[in-house]
């Protein structure tokens, strides 16, 4: 695959259609309350304008199902990166027509212009071609910094490259290509995955895909639960896929085929009934009481996991060890991500609660590469081809 980045296109001076991830959370009265996509954009934007770039930036915001609602407008988004660039950033009303397009035309050097929330139009999600061209019709140069869409064939992700002869990627979907392809084809090893949340069929492509590449596999939260019962455990009224059981030894299969260490958990966190402050007791595999459920892992497996991270050169770690929103039973998940950011290895983490643990925890300057790629991650390391990546692939 041979994607342009920066470095090969002429961007100095000219329009560049800029697709970027900035789906930030808002609060009730429409306030970001995390504005970690908009800081890792920044990068590519501020080398853009240092480039004397005219930038039409892109993006969707939330669900507003192709029709204008006011609580899912790119205003809020727009003034923080203006109060972050210390500049001025121009909104436009629009995604595409004569407004739009006249204010891009009208773009000085350096200057910043937002498009409002793609997903106001049917045609964002739909890949309408009419509405691709429109979009297009802004810039002369297509690039993209949202690794975490390219999964989607959307307008502005596979739609608008067709129109722009040059096309390539920022600098966050440059890292986040180069550090997903090192896990994938060539990990220092030994190289331990460690993969939670809640099903077995949700991950298995991912599952057996890694044991293709992995030394050890590390697994937790419900989806493991899956396994330990599938392999004869009597876990209570744990939550299990029974529908899965077969998925789970044909990943167990294939583990022990690649000669590739599967590690389950040994002890859990149980209640009762799940509720934040709920008490609870340590119990083994062997000895689970038949009234309980598992809703974390336990110290033991914590220590199994640390144990195997001593000796790791590499690490990828996505997904969740328990029910990572309920306290106290967020535990288990904070202690791997502390044992990740210890470990010596180039660490990758990926995932919604993994990384919300990675900073709450204060881990992040421990850590090589926090993966914002979602699904488009987990895609990739299935071999997966991702639309808005190969759309951008010259050969």
């Amino acid at each position: 695959m041979t994607v342009k980045t920066l470095d090969d296109l002429g961007v100095d001076g000219r329009r560049v259609f800029l697709r970027l991830d900035l789906n930030v959370p808002l609060d009730s009265d429409g306030e970001i309350t995390d504005d970690t996509r908009i800081q890792a954009a920044l990068p590519t934007i501020q080398e853009l304008i240092s480039r004397e770039s005219r930038l039409v930036i892109a993006s969707h915001l939330g669900r507003p199902d192709g029709s204008r609602d006011q609580a899912y407008s790119m205003e809020p988004v727009a003034a923080r990166l203006a109060h972050l660039l210390d500049g001025e950033i121009i909104l436009s009303e629009d995604s595409i027509g004569d407004g739009p397009r006249k204010m891009a035309f009208a773009l000085r050097e350096g200057q910043i212009m937002v498009l409002e929330n793609l997903r106001f139009y049917p045609g964002e999600t739909g890949n309408d071609d009419s509405f691709a061209k429109q979009l297009a019709s802004l810039a002369d140069i297509y690039l993209n910094d949202a690794f975490g869409t390219m999964h989607r064939e959307h307008a502005s992700i596979v739609g608008v490259p067709k129109y722009l002869k040059e096309k390539g990627i920022g600098r966050l979907a440059e890292k986040e290509v180069s550090c997903l392809t090192g896990l994938a084809r060539k990990p220092e090893r030994p190289f331990v995955a460690i993969i939670g949340g809640a099903k077995v069929k949700d991950k298995v492509g991912l599952l057996l895909s890694l044991v293709e590449h992995v030394d050890v596999l590390c697994l937790g939260g419900a989806m493991a639960l899956t396994f330990l019962t599938a392999s004869g455990c009597d876990l209570g009224n744990s939550r299990v896929e029974k529908e899965s059981f077969a998925l789970a030894e044909k990943v167990r299969r294939k583990a022990k085929k690649h000669d590739v260490k599967l590690v389950l958990p040994v002890d859990h966190a149980a209640v009762e009934e799940l509720a934040e402050g709920a008490p609870f007791e340590t119990v083994g595999n062997d000895r689970f009481p038949e009234n309980l459920v598992a809703v974390d892992v336990g110290p033991a497996t914590v220590e199994a996991v640390q144990g195997e991270l001593e000796s790791a050169r590499t690490v990828f770690w996505n997904g969740p060890f328990g029910v990572f929103e309920v306290p106290p039973f967020n535990r288990g998940t904070e202690a791997i991500g502390k044992a990740v950011a210890r470990s010596n290895a180039f660490s990758v983490v990926g995932g919604g609660d993994s990384v919300a643990a990675i900073r709450k925890g204060g881990l992040a300057p421990f850590i090589r590469h926090i993966s914002t790629g979602g699904g488009a991650s987990l895609k990739f390391l299935e071999g997966r081809p991702l639309p808005g990546l190969a759309i951008l692939d010259e050969e």
